[in-house]
């Protein structure tokens, strides 16, 4: 099943969420490292070309803003997905005691969307009142969680939808990739650097 990414006229993605936790400054941290395959599951329909075509758009994006790629940085880059068929929202945990176990079915942890590693082994229980996208009509939503993986918390995370198409010709559409990563860090709160300037 295709689930991310469709190129079509113009404007094809928005971006639905840009939030700071824990009054991180993303600044402060000068490396980065992305999610790998061994760390998690690539979510459902996802096929390694696909993961490998995000992962090199997002390290263009922290490249160009100043960051060096580091197998041992604290600074982890987690990326979801999820694709549903109609719109709904759901808490991000229970609002009181401990979380849920795991409920069989395809996604992660009860977490939206399906994240690569874990969720739950950063996203702390008091942001009970916080609500996710769990689907969108006809839409894929890819997500990006900056996550301090020294203190286990979360400090950014971003989301841009596209409009979906069937075929697995979406998955290695690199252009189409590019275009939804720079929605995807529209927002985020390290500018480019001068010469990345468009």
């Amino acid at each position: 099943m295709a689930v991310l990414l469709a190129l079509s006229g113009c404007s094809p993605y928005s971006l639905t969420s840009s939030e700071t936790y824990n009054g991180a400054n993303l600044r402060d941290f000068s490396t980065f490292r992305i999610v790998t395959p061994d760390e998690g599951t690539l979510p459902p329909g996802m096929e390694m070309v696909t993961y490998y075509n995000i992962a090199a758009a997002i390290r263009e994006q922290m490249v160009d803003r100043g960051y060096t790629e580091s197998p041992t940085s604290p600074m982890l880059i987690n990326i979801g997905l999820t694709v549903r068929k109609e719109i709904a929202t759901a808490p991000l945990v229970q609002p009181m005691g401990p979380p849920p176990p795991p409920p069989v079915g395809p996604y992660y942890n009860g977490m939206y969307p399906w994240f690569m590693y874990p969720r739950a082994n950063y996203w702390p229980a008091y942001y009970s009142n916080a609500q996710v996208i769990t689907g969108i009509y006809r839409e894929g939503v890819l997500t990006m969680d900056i996550v301090d993986m020294q203190r286990k918390i979360p400090m950014y995370s971003s989301s841009v939808a596209t409009i979906m198409d069937n075929g697995d010709s979406q998955f290695r559409n690199l252009s189409g990739i590019a275009k939804a990563v720079d929605v995807l860090f529209s927002k985020f709160p390290v500018p480019l650097l001068p010469q990345y300037k468009k």
